[in-house]
């Protein structure tokens, strides 16, 4: 880093239910917090709920985003769902664009004021059940308890996630021409990650 001060980041957050279509950043998943031996047992048995907010360790992503708003190259843990754990690590160096996407990127306020813009992929529920297994016991329960209840501080909700092609370009082509419009108006050379 040179002695100027850098330049604040374009922070996009994408929140929404499990399995509904979002863009991979910086993933929420990185920030699973390391299982106890009695939650690694049931994660085995496929019960323990990596929907819930206590899986997640928000104080590191807060952090995470905080030194790469300054700034700093950062690691991130890679986690592996196989192993229930992080396996190795990430790492990013600082951007203009970064986005941060997860089921509960909205759900710790620090870093949902973190947020430049905030946008919320909403999913028909029956195409999420198909996507993911043992919705009805975890998935379903988490996502109303504290995943929609999140919606409300979104900026744009981009409905019928996986048919709206629209949207689904929105996010993943790295300058959509709206998109662009927006960049370029705070500033027109982004670096994106």
């Amino acid at each position: 880093m040179t002695n100027m001060e850098p330049r604040k980041p374009f922070i996009i957050g994408v929140s929404g239910g499990p399995t509904s279509g979002k863009v991979i950043t910086i993933s929420m998943e990185s920030f699973y917090r390391e299982l106890s031996d009695e939650e690694r047992a049931l994660a085995e048995k496929g019960e323990y709920d990596f929907d819930h907010p206590t899986a997640f360790d928000f104080d590191r992503l807060a952090d995470t985003i905080t030194k790469l708003e300054q700034g700093f190259s950062v690691t991130i843990p890679r986690y592996d769902y196989l192993i229930s754990s992080s396996d190795g690590v990430l790492k990013l160096e600082p951007a203009d664009v970064i986005i941060v996407e997860g089921i509960l990127a909205f759900y710790d306020e620090r870093i949902r004021r973190k947020f430049t813009m905030k946008l919320f992929v909403d999913a028909d529920a029956d195409v999420r059940l198909a996507r993911r297994g043992k919705y009805a016991l975890q998935v379903k329960p988490a996502f109303e308890e504290f995943c929609q209840p999140t919606m409300k501080y979104a900026d744009v909700i981009i409905p019928r996630a996986g048919e709206n092609d629209v949207a689904i370009d929105l996010i993943t082509n790295p300058r959509p021409w709206i998109f662009r419009m927006v960049l370029i108006s705070i500033e027109p050379d982004f670096d994106i990650i």
